[in-house]
């Protein structure tokens, strides 16, 4: 087993990981002064093939799903591709009307998720190609795919996935970037733009680690509230799943991830001073839907703000406005709006861990829960 190293925990560890894991991820995989992305080698599935792709399927559970929610958005985005995604769990049972000239992606960090296993087996019975993004070599998932992109985030002991989560994303960018390059959809000086900030991230997350003394002021604040709200919009709806997620998972504090918008068609009601709101307002200014969104969400927050309720805000470097609104503002770099969810998440991860630690309960090994879910 890896050495926790100066780290008290495992998953404090793996959240720290987080930069050399997405180089790792990234850097082999393009080339800047050719403005390319390579993965033919991995992937396997003819280009003719990939230029008939008329839909995309991606399966996963927990955390992996949350990451192939924010790949829906990436992908549609990029390529305007219709992209479904599934619970794995759920797959097989909904009769899933996928076939011949579709593409299945499924998702596992451990590569042995049972109910992901039995959905990329359904999903090539029913004619489908197959992709496996996992972080173990030569899992089961990956040795039955037609391809695999391995997250090399190294090994994950912490039951809470952290730094796979973020490599997940980055290779479903990389994908998304792959396909458009063979579809021809971007120019070279775009692939370019787009790699440039792609090979900018390890350096982003580092940044936003420094974030940690602060977020751990912000466990010591809020680690005895029972519930929480976690809300984001689009791209950052996702982001504010897997923070809710690890907050339950690590501390058993009950918490639900909600797009922001819906939060007025029901869970509004419930915000008062018992109920802290984890908001996702990050706004990349080069991007018009992402400032018309940001706009949107001030409105939310101060809303909540009205009704009592203490807001945590995720926010961007050189935001002047949040800080003024909610009670507590972690900051992260400016990146493109399909990136960001990547640099998000890191403080949302960091918050469950200090709240949890706070709590006195065993971070690295919740109760009833394992690393790798082998059985439906």
């Amino acid at each position: 087993m890896p050495d926790k190293g100066k780290f008290p925990h495992y998953m404090l560890k793996e959240i720290f990981d987080q930069p050399k894991g997405l180089r790792d991820t990234i850097e082999p995989r393009v080339s800047l002064d050719d403005a390319v992305v390579r993965l033919e080698d991995e992937i396997r599935i003819g280009v003719d093939d990939l230029r008939a792709l008329r839909r995309i399927n991606i399966v996963a559970s927990g955390t992996s799903r949350h990451a192939g929610m924010a790949g829906q958005y990436m992908i549609q985005e990029l390529l305007n591709i219709p992209v479904d995604v599934d619970y794995a769990s759920e797959f097989e049972y909904r009769n899933p009307l996928i076939g011949p000239g579709e593409l299945t992606i499924v998702i596992t960090q451990s590569g042995e998720t049972a109910d992901t296993t039995a959905a990329q087996r359904e999903a090539k019975a029913k004619g489908s190609k197959t992709i496996a993004i996992s972080n173990v070599i030569d899992s089961t998932i990956a040795r039955e795919a037609d391809g695999v992109l391995y997250t090399h985030a190294g090994p994950e002991i912490s039951i809470a996935s952290t730094k796979a989560f973020t490599a997940q994303m980055a290779v479903l960018y990389l994908f998304a970037l792959y396909l458009g390059q063979v579809r021809g959809k971007f120019s070279k000086e775009q692939r370019r733009a787009h790699i440039k900030e792609l090979l900018s991230l390890p350096e982003k997350v580092e940044k936003t680690l420094e974030s940690s003394t602060a977020c751990e002021e912000i466990g010591k604040l809020y680690y005895k509230f029972e519930d929480f709200l976690f809300v984001g919009r689009a791209i950052h709806y996702p982001v504010a799943m897997d923070g809710a997620l690890k907050l339950k998972e690590v501390s058993y504090i009950h918490a639900e991830g909600y797009p922001t918008g819906e939060t007025k068609h029901g869970p509004i009601a419930m915000v008062d001073e018992h109920l802290p709101v984890v908001a996702i307002a990050t706004c990349d200014k080069n991007d018009f839907g992402s400032v018309l969104r940001y706009e949107k969400n001030v409105s939310n927050i101060e809303a909540y703000k009205k009704q009592l309720g203490q807001v945590i805000a995720i926010a961007t470097e050189g935001d002047s406005l949040l800080p003024n609104i909610v009670d507590q503002v972690i900051f992260v770099p400016q990146a493109p709006e399909l990136l960001s969810p990547i640099l998000e998440i890191i403080p949302l991860q960091l918050i469950a861990y200090y709240i949890t630690v706070k709590k006195g309960l065993d971070v690295d090994k919740p109760r009833n829960l394992v690393k790798s879910v082998t059985l439906e």
